[in-house]
């Protein structure tokens, strides 16, 4: 594949540079990500050049048309003196004023700059999980006033939580895979919590909880933090960027970082919720976004940490009765393996639920 070729047809910095090289750039689960190297006068530039997923991103127009209206939206945000220290991508367009490029092969390419003197925390401590938090509150703070009606769904009902359960539902009608008999407690752990599921879709509905631009993958490698100075400057991985609610990506940040075993831990035991963390974070995420919350939307913070680690093991759940059709497995067991990691977390988030809320009560 000649990257030289396809990074040519994207308007950078200077229309007079040379083609240095290209390696793999690693940390991506869904898209082929290259980081590319050019000479341009006595500068060296690099750039991020992604093949876009089109078999999980289904839109790709749509998708990088969202992208485009928030960082530019962001963009001046920034650049009028908001958050002192914070960046966000760079959408290069072609020389046509298109935002991808279509290869021979019909694939969708799109050229981001490349965040020089960055990192993404991978054992995360307390401080580190305050300016997560406080990044991705700043991100939503930075939209509040951007109309998220604007915005296409690239993936439809990615956190409805009623439509997940549904689908947990129909799984248990097929019994596809023939596994329903290796899963009755699962089972009922979820449908005991049906009511859980449209809980916040409800207080939307009602007018209570607003619609507002979410992220909608809020885990802790999705911010770059400065090598210098240690802070959180960046917010990526923005191919989920849609209309949503904002408890979402903060239940799934708490989701992510607060689960004390790996995501896949076969022992339940070593599942616990890590306060800690959940605390440092929230101080961050609400000393960023607390004036832009709404009453019920602070009062449902911890709630949404159960109901997104819900919908995951759910998710989980859905496919292992599927036959393993959505998730990467590595082993016959392993989305049943995962499901029953969520919801053991469910069970921790809820036994401290009461000490959440008056955490965050306190803070609020």
């Amino acid at each position: 594949m000649e990257f030289q070729q396809i990074l040519r047809q994207f308007k950078l910095e200077s229309d007079d540079w040379q083609f240095l090289g290209q390696s793999d750039l690693p940390g991506g689960h869904i898209n082929n990500t290259y980081l590319l190297e050019t000479q341009q006068g006595d500068d060296v530039r690099r750039y991020v050049l992604q093949r876009i997923n089109v078999n999980v991103f289904k839109q790709p127009v749509q998708l990088m048309e969202n992208i485009r209206l928030v960082t530019g939206f962001v963009r001046k945000k920034l650049n009028a003196g908001a958050a002192p220290g914070q960046t966000t991508l760079t959408v290069y367009p072609t020389h046509d004023g298109q935002d991808y490029v279509i290869d021979a092969d019909g694939g969708y390419w799109r050229c981001y700059q490349y965040v020089e003197n960055s990192y993404s925390p991978q054992e995360p401590t307390e401080t580190d999980a305050y300016r997560a938090g406080h990044a991705f509150g700043t991100f939503m703070s930075l939209l509040d006033d951007f109309p998220a009606e604007q915005l296409h769904e690239t993936i439809p009902n990615f956190h409805n939580t009623a439509v997940r359960y549904e689908h947990l539902q129909e799984a248990i009608a097929n019994n596809a895979a023939g596994r329903l008999g290796e899963v009755t407690e699962e089972i009922a752990f979820a449908q005991a919590r049906k009511d859980d599921c449209s809980r916040l879709l409800n207080l939307c509905a009602a007018g209570e909880i607003p619609t507002r631009v979410t992220h909608n993958d809020t885990k802790l490698n999705n911010v770059l933090f400065d090598k210098t100075t240690q802070q959180a400057k960046c917010v990526i991985d923005l191919d989920t960027i849609m209309p949503g609610l904002a408890l979402y990506d903060y239940g799934d940040a708490l989701r992510f970082l607060g689960n004390t075993a790996r995501e896949d831990a076969r022992n339940t035991d070593e599942v616990q919720f890590a306060m800690p963390l959940f605390e440092a974070y929230t101080k961050g995420y609400l000393a960023a976004a607390r004036d832009a919350l709404t009453p019920t939307e602070l009062a449902m913070l911890p709630f949404s940490i159960k109901l997104m680690t819900l919908e995951c093991g759910m998710r989980f759940l859905t496919d292992y009765l599927n036959g393993d059709t959505y998730f990467r497995i590595h082993y016959p067991d392993h989305n049943l393996v995962r499901c029953r990691t969520q919801f053991k977390l469910v069970q921790e988030i809820e036994a401290r639920l009461g000490e959440m809320e008056a955490f965050v009560a306190g803070l609020a």
